[in-house]
């Protein structure tokens, strides 16, 4: 098939493994952007197997549409992304993963003493909160979270 041509849905569906309404939907999320042909159809760059795999892996690691959007949104628009491009992508996705990373192993490191409790009031926990001291930090558990308790 010519690059010019593109990939009808199917092939995109049947090249990623995704079906096409899944496809769709992440059309309708501005994740790809088909054009038409002469007939109407949408076709597809042969650059978006790579964005829809990208798409998939990022789904996984728990990243949102809208973060993705983020990241997919630095690569080039009209040409196929270089090693450069994707590079440059890895680099704040690493970012990100590394954030979660820290996120839950702080989790796992102190949630353990407290899974079952159910206190919350003992002075060594670290969600130790009197008065809601942490409410003023933000929303969510602001010690697991990485935030310090005052002292």
């Amino acid at each position: 098939m010519a690059q010019k041509a593109g990939l009808s849905i199917g092939a995109l569906a049947d090249r990623t493994g995704m079906a096409v309404s899944a496809i769709r939907y992440y059309e309708e999320q501005g994740l790809i952007a088909p054009w038409r042909n002469a007939g109407g159809q949408r076709r597809f760059p042969r650059a978006d197997i790579r964005r829809l795999s990208f798409v998939r892996i990022a789904q996984q690691f728990g990243f949102t549409l809208p973060e993705i959007r983020s990241l997919l949104d630095e690569l080039p628009g009209g040409r196929t992304p270089t090693p450069q491009d994707w590079s440059r992508i890895a680099a704040r996705f690493r970012v990100r993963l590394d954030q979660r990373i820290e996120t839950l192993q702080r989790l796992r490191d102190n949630l353990d003493g407290c899974i079952g409790c159910g206190c919350l009031s003992l002075p060594k926990c670290a969600l130790y909160n009197p008065d809601d001291r942490a409410g003023d930090k933000g929303s969510g558990p602001r010690y697991l979270m990485g935030d310090k308790p005052e002292t």
